[in-house]
């Protein structure tokens, strides 16, 4: 098992010093949530293609890829992909307050949380499912999506989610990744994409891939409150 001491030495200086905006929403790369507005740190595999899923929900304000979860600081992407960082690959993402529970039904749905340390043809723990959450309003949801999308999974005969849950705080901090990774199918259209998606619908409000409703009818399912 991987721990402080056995991974990788930390660096010293981080690798996007300078965060330049947002390629495809105009923002501010790592801006803080203002006034009605919230951020939460999410793991599905390669973030590339995560990452464009969510710059395109509703009432999404920036994404930004990088790593989380692990011990060593200011990891460069090489190094997390050796697995020795204890890092996983994952994306940032500010949305506008009504917009939290599309957000996490859509994470659910993109990936397969079933999945223990690999998505698709990629494999190691830099590709586990986790969320890092950041208020308690977003660990009842996710506590809540959790026990509904379970049943959903093993009526399919799915197996059990494996996705790692923790206080973002807890998990420590979000190291962003080199600024070639930032919006990376933005800047590299035919580029790789990885979603092992399970293809089962996550019964909760808002519109992920594989259902139609709306994100403003989510305070019809769970009182976020």
């Amino acid at each position: 098992m991987l721990t402080k001491q056995t991974a990788l030495p930390d660096n010293t200086t981080p690798v996007l010093p300078n965060p330049r905006p947002h390629t495809v929403l105009g923002t501010d790369l790592l801006a803080e949530p203002g006034s009605g507005e919230q951020v939460i740190y999410l793991a599905g595999g390669c973030y590339w293609g995560v990452e464009e899923i969510m710059w395109q929900l509703p009432g999404v304000i920036s994404t930004a890829v990088g790593f989380m979860g692990g011990f060593t600081a200011h990891p460069t992407y090489r190094q997390t992909c050796t697995g020795l960082t204890g890092h996983t690959e994952t994306v940032r993402v500010v949305c506008k307050d009504d917009a939290i529970a599309h957000v996490i039904k859509t994470f659910w749905e993109m990936h397969d949380p079933t999945s223990l340390n690999r998505q698709g043809n990629d494999v190691g723990t830099q590709y586990r499912s986790a969320i890092f959450y950041t208020t308690d309003q977003q660990r009842n949801f996710i506590e809540q999506s959790i026990a509904t999308y379970s049943k959903v999974l093993h009526d399919a005969g799915k197996g059990d989610i494996v996705t790692e849950v923790r206080e973002a705080n807890e998990a420590g901090p979000f190291y962003p990744a080199e600024d070639d990774h930032q919006q990376y199918l933005d800047k590299n259209p035919f580029g790789y994409r990885c979603h092992a998606a399970t293809g089962m619908p996550c019964p909760m409000p808002g519109s992920g891939p594989l259902a139609n409703t709306s994100p403003s009818d989510s305070h019809s399912f769970i009182n976020l409150d």
